[in-house]
């Protein structure tokens, strides 16, 4: 007989079994990049490409009737951006995926910002400048 937690009782012993195994469940933890890497990020695109900011938010956040009125990026980790957007003057999260899935270099984050705005002016029907 097998013993089963009594927290454990209600789930099957098959689930529980396979609840070690990647396959079922995953124990993904994103990259996390230096702290001084996200600040020198979070710099640059609050500093320099506020205008982008503004549009992958209005091409990634939830349809509303609301307008969004700013956004800026406040976080960032190896799955993707994180922007506090404004609609209404009440602020919210929005987290957006890196379109090339997880990253963990810091190389890496310049190709997906840049991945993210090109989709994003194609979703809104914007001609992307050119990247340098």
């Amino acid at each position: 007989m097998i013993c089963v937690p009594e927290s454990k009782a209600h789930i099957p012993k098959d689930i529980i079994r396979d609840r070690r195994s990647r396959e079922t469940y995953s124990d993904h933890v994103p990259h996390s990049f230096e702290s001084d890497v996200v600040a020198a990020i979070l710099h640059h695109m609050n500093d320099d490409h506020a205008d982008d900011n503004l549009l992958i938010a209005r091409a990634f956040a939830t349809a509303s009737d609301l307008e969004i009125t700013h956004a800026a990026m406040t976080d960032l980790d190896g799955d993707g951006g994180v922007w506090q957007i404004t609609r209404a003057g009440l602020p919210e999260e929005l987290r957006v995926p890196w379109p090339g899935g997880e990253i963990s270099e810091r190389p890496a984050v310049r190709r997906e910002v840049v991945a993210l705005y090109d989709a994003a002016c194609e979703r809104l029907g914007i001609e992307p400048r050119p990247h340098a």
